[in-house]
């Protein structure tokens, strides 16, 4: 009881980070801090495995457990309650804080010369902490704002001597209307903690990008940088309440398998996959002409490592086959994010791509080696490599195989291509050419540099880099350049793994030292453009005018940026 009552925050806290007693448990652990409360938490586990009373005692261990851990590892360091509110001091408004932004040189007799921050409920005027900061004028990046987010970029600074450093800086309050709390009737108020260098194109919910120019630095996307398409809140699953319902024809009654069943009785695969939203690129489409959608850039394509077990395996282990079954043409994935009908996200993908393990088709546990991130389906998403990001379905616990393709508004009434000819007053999602989106054609972006941006030249040469990707497995052949809208073509270098040529998952990235045309010198400005073709020569299209849609999917045709030379 002591422990729990003095520390109850800490206890709280930890246990909200870690998300689950396993975890925390394990995180505990793994501070290495103190053998003596490592000891203690293994004999608790020990009373606990043992104890035949209520789940409220069993929680109780851990979180006494917990607690005990959290005192000991941190009896030694000098605990600051920072940002909280202080009688003592004035307080000030949000707007207050914007006006002392540091915009004007320090010398200047101005509100705007003086360089304030918030941090919770507390204020502060770091204008004479600037010169010392260790990350230079880097801290202007947070001036007249909140630096929560910007410290969560550099998590470095949550430490206790930082804190206490931070309160000498102290001047007032933030005005409580001001201060961000959390809305305990939002649905989106327990949504994972996402980095701050996203461009986010919908905050509820959440739909973000990476920055373009750094997308092609990792031929891997780590996670925290891999592109988020949501569609509801993001569900908060335990590991020990997770269940994947199976059913449908061919099956007698529903199967359930846990989370632990898919981890072990299984054998577990590791497939490399881009996965890429269909209205990637959408801004350049609608470029030409108005589209309904997110204004998608370049970016809302990543690739990364999957690991779990196949479907094919999962199928065959609960004894179905395709050859007994001939009129099951989809398998139909619904996850446990809910809108405000009370319906789940769903798809369907066809059963060749599901049932063939060349296909690779996985219900992925695990994504560059870690556990699954929330933003990107813990505990299981559906992982369909070739297919649209639509259709690799996050948090799935259902999983039904049909004659027929998915029900779902995603399935039947979103996601789909037209021509150019079809707008929103004569549109039919139920029209027999109206195909719901499988594969994706081939693409290609120039990631660095920027549209707009300037280039160094070298020997006559700047330096491009991208992406190129295709659909259904085919694996990309080459990239070409232009400088000169198409009168010459460069060949670009291609960055790829080993997969065959018709069972490519992965993107390929490319780097081109492009030779400049005859004339064009430091100080002039050319027109870059790339353009993709795949294993089966299918190529880029030249105009978008040409493949423009009223949902502005699909959008693939060459892609061209204006660049300064310096």
């Amino acid at each position: 009881h002591y422990f729990i009552q003095s520390n109850l925050r800490m206890v709280l806290q930890s246990f909200r980070v870690c998300g689950n007693h396993s975890r925390a448990f394990k995180t505990l652990l793994q501070r290495g801090k103190c053998v003596r409360i490592s000891q203690s938490l293994k004999h608790s586990k020990f009373e606990w495995d043992n104890e035949k009373g209520s789940k409220d005692g069993k929680k109780f261990l851990l979180l006494a457990a917990a607690a005990g851990a959290f005192v000991s590892a941190n009896k030694d360091d000098d605990v600051v309650d920072a940002g909280n509110f202080n009688e003592n001091l004035p307080t000030y408004t949000a707007r207050d804080v914007m006006a002392r932004d540091g915009s004007t040189p320090h010398d200047e007799m101005s509100l705007s010369s003086k360089v304030w921050v918030s941090y919770k409920e507390g204020v502060y005027d770091v204008t004479d902490f600037i010169t010392k900061h260790p990350g230079g004028e880097k801290l202007l990046i947070g001036a007249g704002g909140p630096i929560e987010p910007f410290w969560s970029l550099y998590a470095v600074h949550k430490k206790p001597y930082v804190f206490k450093l931070l309160e000498e800086y102290r001047i007032g309050n933030l005005a409580t209307s001001d201060v961000v709390k959390e809305d305990s009737n939002d649905p989106y108020a327990d949504d994972p903690q996402r980095h701050p260098v996203f461009n986010i194109n919908n905050s509820k919910p959440y739909n973000a990008e990476p920055p373009l120019n750094i997308l092609a630095d990792n031929f891997i996307t780590p996670n925290e940088l891999f592109y988020v398409r949501n569609h509801h809140p993001v569900p908060n699953i335990q590991p020990e309440d997770y269940e994947l319902q199976i059913e449908g024809i061919g099956l007698e009654e529903p199967v359930i398998l846990t989370l632990s069943d898919l981890e072990t009785k299984f054998p577990q695969t590791t497939i490399t996959a881009a996965i890429q939203c269909a209205g990637n690129r959408r801004a350049d489409m609608a470029q030409h002409k108005a589209v309904r959608g997110m204004d998608w850039g370049g970016a809302a394509i990543s690739n990364a490592t999957w690991t779990g077990p196949k479907l094919c395996h999962v199928l065959e282990h609960l004894g179905w086959t395709e050859e007994d079954n001939p009129s099951v043409r989809h398998v139909w994935v619904d996850g446990v994010d809910y809108g405000p009908d009370g319906s789940p996200y769903g798809a369907s993908i066809l059963i060749e791509k599901a049932v063939d393990p060349r296909q690779d088709v996985i219900l992925a546990l695990k994504m560059n080696g870690e556990v699954l991130p929330r933003d990107h389906g813990y505990p299981v998403r559906l992982v369909a490599p070739g297919v649209v990001g639509a259709r690799n379905v996050k948090w799935v616990g259902n999983i039904t195989l049909s004659e027929e393709e998915s029900h779902s508004h995603w399935q039947r009434r979103d996601y789909k291509g037209f021509n150019p000819s079809i707008d929103w007053h004569n549109v039919d999602f139920d029209d027999k050419y109206a195909v719901s989106i499988q594969n994706q054609p081939v693409t290609s972006m120039v990631c660095d540099p920027l549209n707009g941006g300037s280039v160094t030249v070298s020997d006559g040469k700047i330096h491009l880099k991208g992406y190129a990707y295709s659909g259904a497995g085919a694996k990309v052949i080459r990239v070409d350049v232009t400088l000169d809208d198409g009168v010459t073509w460069q060949t670009a270098e291609l960055i790829q793994d080993d997969s065959p040529l018709n069972r490519a998952w992965s993107w390929t990235l490319w780097e081109c030292d492009a030779v400049l045309p005859d004339g064009m010198k430091t100080g002039d400005q050319v027109k870059v453009t790339c353009c993709a073709i795949d294993a089966n020569y299918n190529r880029q299209p030249e105009k978008v005018k040409n493949i423009w849609n009223l949902r502005g999917c699909l959008s693939n045709s060459w892609h061209s940026i204006s660049v300064n030379l310096n």
